[in-house]
């Protein structure tokens, strides 16, 4: 059975309790009021008359549900949704009574020694006294139908509306890596020339060799865009392995990574294109090399990842003239994980170089898996 034959299916079970509580009360009540008024009848007859005398409205309900949904009437036209209702009411009217009519001609639980009376009278008066409190019945379950209904609709469209914006943010975040692995593989590329020209054609090989496993690595999870953040740094450190291919022994990496939390949930590939940045426009420019520093905190609920570079600061003019496709991805890709609960910066550090900044919602790998 699916979901929409779930959503539609009767009610049986608030039904028959409806129904049941209905029944319960009105045989209740009329038997403790007409004996505290001194009135003498067989009770338990009266009881039960009363009591199964609300069967027919319980059996209804479902056909007065679905007739509802067929045959919505929420608007005047077209006139034969009304008589189709008009029509079903009176049946189930005709049905009420003389279902009542029975009970009443084969228990006499009114204790009447000239008998109840005749079949016809009784169904004909039965008809006639609830014919009011029949169309407010049908009035009821129809209203609560509708209600009911619109309820479930809502919380499909609402559900299918989230299924859709979650593809269309995945499909979205994709496009994006799509986009920076070849950047990525570019820049890598331009490196391994760089080498040959300079004829340093051991060294190429080896940089081929590390970027066809970086690369190995990176295929295996453009699945998803989250991972732990030892996963991230594993992945930086076979970046930096073929970097230092490139610069020898001019960069040095040092991280600062508390061991609690390695297991924190981070966008993939987050660190890689903030540290290539970091080497293009600081380590590069500078002919004796330079440092990078890699650091991560928790604070407020909140992860903080930092990549410092002792390179040259950023000019004054560095945000007008851009910060390239890497940063501006990973800044778009950021706001479509986290809308605006995230915060990257870029900034000359205090005491010289530059520092960037990412801020995330902190969740760790370990909880999710729980």
């Amino acid at each position: 059975m699916n979901s929409q034959q779930i959503s539609t299916s009767p009610r049986w079970l608030w039904i028959v309790a409806l129904w049941g509580g209905m029944g319960l009360f009105d045989a209740t009540q009329t038997v403790f009021v007409m004996r505290s008024e001194g009135m003498h009848h067989n009770w338990p007859l009266l009881f039960i008359t009363i009591l199964f005398s609300w069967l027919p409205w319980m059996l209804a309900t479902p056909v007065v549900m679905q007739l509802g949904r067929r045959f919505p009437p929420t608007r005047l036209r077209p006139l034969s949704s009304w008589a189709i209702h008009i029509s079903v009411a009176a049946v189930i009217n005709l049905v009420f009574s003389g279902w009542r009519a029975i009970l009443d001609v084969v228990l006499n639980p009114w204790a009447n020694p000239n008998g109840p009376g005749s079949l016809r009278s009784l169904w004909v008066d039965g008809f006639n006294n609830v014919l009011l409190v029949t169309i407010i019945f049908y009035a009821s379950i129809l209203t609560i139908a509708f209600v009911l209904d619109s309820r479930d609709k809502i919380a499909q469209q609402q559900a299918e509306a989230a299924r859709l914006n979650e593809q269309l943010s995945k499909a979205q975040l994709n496009a994006l890596r799509h986009q920076f692995e070849p950047h990525f593989l570019f820049n890598a590329l331009n490196a391994v020339s760089a080498l040959v020209r300079e004829n340093r054609n051991d060294d190429a090989v080896d940089m081929i060799a590390g970027l066809g496993e970086l690369l190995r690595r990176v295929l295996q999870d453009s699945a998803r865009q989250q991972v732990p953040l030892h996963e991230e740094l594993d992945l930086l450190e076979k970046y930096l392995a073929i970097q230092k291919v490139r610069f020898c022994d001019r960069l040095q990496v040092d991280a600062q990574i508390p061991a609690e939390l390695l297991c924190a949930q981070v966008p993939s590939l987050i660190l890689q294109p903030v540290v290539e940045n970091a080497l293009k426009h600081g380590i590069a420019k500078r002919a004796q090399g330079g440092g990078i520093r890699i650091a991560a905190a928790r604070l407020n609920g909140h992860l903080n990842l930092t990549v410092f570079n002792d390179g040259p600061q950023l000019s004054a003019g560095w945000q007008t003239n851009g910060s390239g496709v890497g940063l501006s991805n990973l800044v778009t890709r950021l706001r479509g994980l986290y809308a605006d609960h995230f915060d990257f910066n870029l900034s000359n550090a205090d005491s010289g170089g530059v520092l960037a900044s990412i801020t995330l919602p902190y969740s760790s790998a370990d909880h999710k898996e729980q």
